[in-house]
């Protein structure tokens, strides 16, 4: 039997990419979306170290920080002092509720202390953006986003990687319809997370998958929506790892005429390498580069090669869009696009991976 194909099959079967005119890249709503009016009162719950970030995006995108709480108020002045020096530093959440100036807060909190503080907020009439993973019971979460709704409040989650420039860009790019129907999202990390060895992170179980995965759960639900329907996932120690838990895990995800796949290689020393694709029934838009921060975005269709030129970076730009998302949905009374409810979906689809690693099997989705 001949294994000759005939043209043009044969440069297909050798996965040949076709050459393509180079045009000019769409201009697509990737920054971070910001309010009209950027005066309206926030306050911070929590001057742990992650507040950094939120504080230095808040203050980059003038947005009015009044006032800053931590059970230690020296780290809460400390925080003040370097980014927002008129701002009230305190110990007291309870003032920061009383305060008819302050609209929305911000808690940076562990999840621990974080559902109560929510609920507190919520009561009080305040506008909650909350750390993420948002909840680990999504029953707990359901019921938080439920009291948000009867009290009239906006509630999102800082899932900042959703203004991460780069896939930001890619999300707008499935939203605009300039890919056609998704059949294809995958990313692939390597990285070294083995800085967590000693630290706090060290005591999360599946902190590849939970801590850091979540981030792209959540990017793989802005794409796809609520329709995988299973998952399948693994875990494993590296080899020489120091950190206490698996630093290496996978998931595969599937969905209506498509497919995912989540990589990381948390244990990557030399030759770190990240790099996204979302494949579409008319097209792909992909990202790679060494890290999160450093990113070359490639827009490919029928019409040929888009090379966007983004500007910002996730950290901070991305915190900056988590709470200027919100800012707007308040301002333009509708819901956020990173809201409690709709994070839900997201954190089902992380929890089916982690309960697939351990139980070792395909996870059903309904």
């Amino acid at each position: 039997m001949s294994e000759t194909l005939p043209d043009p099959a044969e440069r297909d079967y050798a996965l040949v990419g076709k050459k393509a005119a180079e045009i000019a890249a769409p201009d697509l709503p990737y920054r971070p979306p910001m309010p009209k009016d950027r005066t309206v009162g926030v306050g911070l719950v929590g001057a742990g170290g992650i507040s950094a970030a939120h504080l230095d995006a808040y203050r980059k995108y003038g947005l009015n920080v009044v006032a800053i709480a931590s059970r230690d108020v020296r780290r809460a002045k400390a925080r003040r002092d370097a980014y927002f020096p008129d701002a009230l530093a305190t110990d007291d959440v309870e003032r920061l509720l009383r305060d008819p100036t302050i609209k929305a807060l911000d808690i940076t909190t562990h999840p621990e202390p974080r559902i109560e503080l929510m609920r507190r907020a919520i009561a009080a009439g305040k506008h909650v953006l909350s750390q993420k993973p948002f909840v680990v019971d999504v029953s707990v979460g359901a019921a938080l986003a439920e009291e948000a709704e009867r009290k009239g409040v906006k509630l999102a989650v800082n899932q900042n990687g959703r203004w991460a420039p780069h896939l930001a860009y890619m999300r707008e790019a499935v939203r605009a319809g300039l890919i056609g129907d998704v059949i294809g999202a995958h990313v692939a990390i390597h990285w070294s997370h083995g800085w967590i060895a000693g630290t706090p992170f060290d005591l999360i179980d599946d902190v590849i998958l939970w801590d850091f995965g979540i981030h792209w759960f959540d990017f793989l639900v802005s794409v796809i929506g609520e329709r995988a329907t299973s998952v399948i996932a693994t875990r494993a120690y590296a080899s020489g790892q120091t950190a206490r838990p698996p630093l290496l895990a996978e998931a595969l995800v599937a969905f209506p005429g498509g497919q995912a796949s989540l990589v990381f290689d948390g244990d990557t020393k030399f030759g770190a390498l990240d790099a996204t694709i979302v494949v579409g029934s008319a097209g792909s838009v992909s990202s790679a580069g060494p890290n999160l921060g450093e990113q070359s975005v490639v827009l490919a269709t029928a019409a040929g090669i888009a090379r966007p030129l983004l500007t910002g970076t996730w950290f901070n730009d991305g915190f900056a869009g988590a709470m200027g998302e919100l800012l707007c949905a308040i301002e333009e009374d509708r819901e956020p696009l990173n809201s409690a409810r709709g994070n839900l979906a997201s954190i089902r689809l992380c929890q089916a991976a982690i309960r697939s690693a351990h139980e070792e099997k395909r996870i059903l989705l309904t």
